[in-house]
């Protein structure tokens, strides 16, 4: 059988969040699957930026560091600095 999602993020569920920045240097780290879990992969944003970013086969968590509005199926939060 093909894959025809061959070199594309497969999603695993569709699961997104919404991250917006409150104050300058938010970073929003991924997280990888498997047995070692390990960072693959950040962004800086500043204060107003909006990121939308989705779990894959290869993201099974994000870690957020700064004050910013957070957006997910499960509900609003706001992180601290």
């Amino acid at each position: 059988m093909e894959n025809k999602n061959a070199g594309n993020p497969v999603s695993t569920g569709s699961d997104y969040i919404v991250v917006k920045a409150k104050e300058n240097g938010v970073q929003v780290i991924g997280l990888t699957r498997g047995l070692d879990t390990r960072f693959h992969h950040t962004e800086k944003l500043d204060k107003g930026e909006v990121l939308i970013a989705q779990f894959t086969d290869h993201t099974s968590a994000m870690k957020i560091r700064g004050k910013a509005e957070i957006w997910s199926k499960h509900g609003q939060l706001e992180s601290e600095s």
